[in-house]
C-alpha cells in the first residue's frame, strides 16, 4: 500500500510537471501561431473571434478570469486592443502577464511597422502611434513572430525547449515553401488597383503589391456616410479600382454600394483564422485570401 501511495504521488507530481502551458491569444491569428510552435503542451484561449472587430471588444469577466490564470498572453500590440486589453490584464491581478512581464508578448514587436504617423491627433480616428497594427495580412510576417514566439515559450515553459525548438523548424520550412507557392500564384495582382473598407490591408498591399486608391471610411474607424461614398465614387472615374476589399467581420454595406456603382468586384477577405469556412488554420486563411483575390479580378 505505502508503494502504491508513493507511486500515485510521482505520478501525480509528473503530471503536474508537464501540465500545459495556459495561453491567452487576443486574436485567433497568434492562436493558430501558438499551436503551430506548441501542439498540443499548450492550453490555448482565443479571445476575439474572426467575425468581430479587434479594436471594439469588451472587458468581460469570462476575458479577465482567463487572463488571471494565463502563463503567456499573446497579443499583436501597437494599441489595436488599447480598448479593452489593459483592462483585462490589470483587473486579472496576474502580475506576470503585465506588460513588460515574463509572460506577456506582442507580435508587432517582431516586424517591420508600416504607417507609422508623423503626428498623434485623435480627432484623425483610430490612429496608431506605433503605426497600423493589422500585420496578419502579410505571410512573410510570421517568420519573425513565429521565431520571437518560440523563444517565448521557451522562457515560459524550458522544460519542452526541445519541443518548440523541433516545431519552430518545422514550421519555418513548411511555412517558406507555402510562401513561395502563394507568390507565385498571386504574380497576376502585383499592380492591382483595388479600394479597401478600412485601412486594414496595407501589409496585404505591401506584400503582394496591391495599389490602394481610396478607402471607404473618411477616417480610420468611422463609417462612410453616402456623402463621402459619393465622392470616393467620384475619385474611382479618375483613379478605376479592380475590385473594393473588407474583412469578414466589417459590414458590406459600404463595399457593396461602391461596387454597384463601380462596376468593380467586392471581395470579403477572412481576415484572419476562422474568417471563412476555409481558413481554419494559418495556411487556409492565405489559400483562401489569394484565392478570393484572384476570382475579384475575374
Amino acid at each position: 500500500m505505502y508503494k502504491m501511495i508513493i507511486t500515485l504521488i510521482l505520478l501525480s507530481l509528473s503530471s503536474l510537471s508537464h501540465a500545459a502551458l495556459n495561453v491567452f491569444a487576443c486574436e485567433p491569428e497568434w492562436a493558430a501561431l501558438t499551436r503551430e510552435l506548441a501542439g498540443d503542451g499548450a492550453d490555448i484561449y482565443t479571445a476575439t473571434s474572426a467575425l468581430q472587430d479587434p479594436h471594439r471588444i469588451e472587458a468581460r469577466p469570462s476575458l479577465i478570469a482567463k487572463a488571471r490564470r494565463a502563463d503567456l498572453v499573446v497579443c499583436t500590440g501597437a494599441e489595436l486592443e488599447m480598448a479593452w486589453l489593459p483592462v483585462v490584464l490589470r483587473e486579472s491581478g496576474n502580475a506576470e502577464v503585465q506588460p513588460g512581464g515574463a509572460g506577456y508578448f506582442e507580435a508587432a514587436m517582431a516586424v517591420h511597422m508600416l504607417e507609422v504617423p508623423t503626428r498623434l491627433d485623435r480627432s484623425d480616428g483610430d490612429v496608431h502611434a506605433q503605426g497600423n497594427p493589422h500585420i496578419q495580412t502579410d505571410a512573410r510576417n510570421f517568420l519573425p513572430i513565429a521565431n520571437s514566439l518560440a523563444q517565448k515559450l521557451m522562457q515560459r515553459d524550458p522544460a519542452n525547449k526541445a519541443l518548440y525548438q523541433q516545431r519552430l523548424g518545422a514550421f519555418e520550412q513548411r511555412w517558406r515553401a507555402a510562401l513561395a507557392r502563394w507568390e507565385l500564384q498571386a504574380a497576376t495582382l502585383k499592380g492591382v488597383a483595388v479600394v479597401v473598407q478600412h485601412k486594414g490591408f496595407p501589409y496585404l498591399s505591401n506584400w503582394l503589391g496591391l495599389h490602394e486608391v481610396a478607402v471607404l471610411e473618411p477616417k480610420p474607424g468611422m463609417e462612410p456616410s453616402a456623402a463621402w461614398l459619393s465622392q470616393v465614387l467620384d475619385t474611382l472615374q479618375q483613379h478605376p479600382a479592380r475590385m473594393v476589399l473588407r474583412a469578414a467581420y466589417q459590414s458590406e454595406r459600404p463595399s457593396a454600394w461602391i461596387a454597384q456603382r463601380a462596376h468593380i468586384a467586392a471581395v470579403e477577405l477572412p481576415y484572419t483564422v476562422g474568417g471563412s469556412d476555409a481558413a481554419q488554420d494559418l495556411y487556409g486563411l492565405f489559400d483562401d485570401t489569394i484565392a478570393r483575390l484572384l476570382k475579384g479580378l475575374q
